[in-house]
């Protein structure tokens, strides 16, 4: 049974720092490429932050870049998403993704809440 479990979402003030992880579990984790999803209330979900599968290339979307590190632990089947210098506006549910470029299979995490707010 495939499972990708988020956790390490909750409350934090503005330029404060949370740690995200996702286990995944149910399939052949370093075949895929890992991502990180986001969506806030009334907007479209949008890629956070993505790491591929065996080289670990990693790439961000422009909203976090220089803020947010993706990484993996293959050994571990786990991702994580160190988050920094916090804003309101990175407030949203956040979303653990994981996609085999070769197979097509595509997974998706139940999410976990980050709110950023005085």
């Amino acid at each position: 049974q495939v499972q990708l479990v988020e956790s390490g979402g909750g409350l934090v003030q503005p330029g404060g720092s949370l740690t995200l992880s996702c286990a995944a579990s149910g399939f052949t984790f370093r075949m895929y490429n890992m991502k990180w999803y986001r969506q806030a209330p009334g907007k479209e979900r949008e890629l956070v932050a993505a790491i591929g599968n065996t080289v670990g290339s990693t790439n961000y979307g422009d909203s976090v870049k220089g803020r947010f590190t993706i990484s993996r632990d293959n050994a571990k089947n786990t991702v994580s998403l160190q988050m920094n210098s916090l804003k309101p506006e990175d407030t949203a549910v956040y979303y653990c993704n994981a996609l085999n470029p070769y197979s097509g299979g595509n997974y998706w995490g139940r999410g976990t809440q980050v709110t950023v707010s005085s």
